[in-house]
């Protein structure tokens, strides 16, 4: 539940038409037990306030957001606020023990934060273990009173929220998985607004409906909820006018099938331009990993024009094959930003640190006494430039940041691979020790307001995979991206320096790179990880520790007295 509180900025009588108000807007998040009926089975979730997925929260540009957190489940609990820049909040940005410690079963903490300069679509998850399957919702920014999207005013806004669902407790998926060193077992199914649709059993009534007028336009508002799945998505007959993503917006690129990586959110204007009748939507994996099993079913809902008869079938979209990296890469790599539109931010074209930063797969050795079912009897691993991270245990990183404590980090993150090596070939594989990349909790310690460059680069250790990689606190420009070895003399060339789109979540390609540029004008403690949680657990991630500025609105304020203790 959400009610917002207004506020006057300042004392301007006589002037509310014209001057835009500031809101609190207020909810509360009840987390606990609930059990559902899918797939033939009773299933016990957590969830949030009692339904799936979870409360749609509406604010402005401008508004502050509090939220009371009551975690009445059984587990340890963070939220994160994925997307929202977190400025002057580090805190409150929510992953376990980067920003703030849990809050235990039966604790409450309030969450409170501004929105500052951002409009769009961006979402909320739990950010501890996998229970962001069933713990998550939608986020909307709209822009402040008075202002106006860069696009015709849409007759409805429509959340598409695609999700993962197991017919098990993720918990126990995740730990058995840790225990044995196996590959966690695989989603059940795929969801659209927490509903599998028909071609699931038991799922005949269990299907999203999206009821339309002909002549009118819908603006989707997408997320990719699920925990370890990339997704197509297609709605039969229509084409897709997508207008932003991650909240950024784009010059308007026409579709008819969108690819969306767990983290990513598409904003796309549906036109209701077909023949009056039922429509599938439609959504299936995108998946990289040669020979590596993953969910190949199929989630769908309905889209219905008024005066459709109930009697008439459905046209299904013609989905891509699962490895069609073309159409994928064809997606991602020609959305442009909307240069000089709402929020526009130019390309700096000074940098101040370069990084050349490999991501992939790799093994952790197995415990003594202990037998592992992973690859060469290991467990499975992941790495940054051969660096495996590893959270804290006692204490979480922005304190020990804030506080100057020793101990808990290092600040000697290489800002390149330790060795060179053919990054894309398979050949690497020949040659064992390395596959392994050691346990560390080592972050890239950055002066505030500074420009980072980072190339991003697939390797081929324990084969390729598209990593959709986020990053917290901060958006960055696409620059370029490609496939096989990064090389600077030849994809300098392609920079495009110009209207790049931005975003806080990147789909690296698979057996490539990309490059990414930022400013890190906000102080505080940011992680970047993969947002398959799969990876994230195997340690793909890092972390940015930025400086406070020279100036007390740069400067960090103490953190709420309240926040959770470890």
């Amino acid at each position: 539940m959400g009610r917002p509180v207004f506020l006057l900025v300042g004392l301007l009588p006589l002037l509310v038409a014209t001057t835009a108000l500031a809101a609190v807007v207020e909810h509360t998040f009840i987390v606990q037990n609930l059990t559902l009926n899918r797939l033939c089975n009773r299933q016990v979730i957590t969830a949030v306030n009692g339904s799936l997925p979870g409360p749609r929260i509406r604010v402005r540009d401008g508004d502050t957001l509090v939220v009371h957190v009551f975690n009445k489940s059984p587990y340890n609990l963070t939220i994160h606020w994925h997307g929202v820049f977190q400025k002057l909040s580090c805190w409150a940005d929510g992953p376990n023990m980067i920003t703030q410690c849990p809050i235990r079963p039966g604790n409450i903490y309030t969450y409170k934060f501004r929105i500052i300069d951002q409009e769009g679509t961006l979402w909320w998850h739990a950010h501890v273990s996998w229970l962001r399957a069933t713990v998550y919702g939608a986020l909307v920014i709209r822009p402040k009173s008075g202002h106006s999207y860069p696009f015709p005013k849409p007759h409805r806004e429509v959340p598409v929220l695609l999700g993962e669902w197991w017919n098990a407790n993720v918990i126990d998926v995740e730990q058995q998985a840790i225990a044995t060193g196996a590959l966690p077992n695989l989603s059940d199914a795929y969801t659209i607004n927490g509903w599998p649709g028909d071609l699931y059993p038991c799922s005949q009534n269990q299907m999203y409906k999206l009821n339309v007028e002909a002549g009118k336009t819908y603006l989707l508002r997408i997320v990719n909820a699920a925990l370890n799945s990339q997704l197509f998505y297609k709605i039969a007959n229509h084409n897709l006018t997508v207008v932003a993503v991650d909240a950024s917006y784009t010059k308007p690129y026409v579709t008819d099938v969108l690819v969306i990586a767990p983290g990513q959110t598409v904003d796309a204007l549906l036109a209701a331009d077909q023949d009056v009748g039922s429509y599938y939507m439609a959504a299936s994996a995108y998946s990289t990993a040669a020979g590596l099993p993953f969910d190949n079913t199929t989630t769908r809902g309905l889209v219905v024009y008024g005066g459709a008869p109930s009697t008439a079938t459905p046209l299904m979209p013609a989905l891509p094959a699962f490895n069609d990296t073309l159409t994928a890469h064809k997606f991602t790599s020609n959305l442009t930003g909307l240069k000089d539109g709402p929020h526009w931010v130019q390309v700096p074209r000074t940098v101040d640190y370069g990084m050349f930063v490999t991501i992939g797969l790799g093994l952790e050795p197995c415990p003594a006494n202990k037998t592992c079912l992973g690859p060469m009897g290991a467990k499975p691993s992941a790495s940054m430039n051969n660096q495996s991270f590893v959270p804290p245990t006692g204490l979480s990183l922005r304190q020990a940041f804030i506080s100057n404590v020793n101990g808990v980090f290092n600040t000697d993150f290489p800002a390149k691979p330790p060795i060179e090596f053919d990054y894309t070939n398979a050949s690497i594989n020949n040659n064992p020790p390395s596959l392994f990349a050691p346990k560390v909790t080592k972050v890239t310690k950055l002066n505030f307001n500074s420009t980072v460059e980072m190339v991003l680069q697939n390797t081929a250790i324990l084969g390729v995979e598209n990593h959709p990689m986020h990053i917290h606190g901060l958006n960055f420009h696409v620059l370029a991206q490609g496939f096989g070895n990064y090389n600077p003399a030849e994809h300098r060339n392609i920079f495009n320096l110009v209207d790049p789109q931005i975003r806080n979540t990147i789909g690296v390609p698979v057996g490539g790179w990309a490059v990414i540029r930022f400013r890190v004008n906000n102080p505080g403690v940011w992680i970047m990880h993969c947002h398959l949680d799969a990876h994230l657990s195997y340690g793909l991630a890092t972390v940015f520790a930025v400086e406070n500025g020279p100036t007390p609105e740069t400067t960090l304020p103490p953190p709420p007295a309240d926040l959770p203790k470890c």
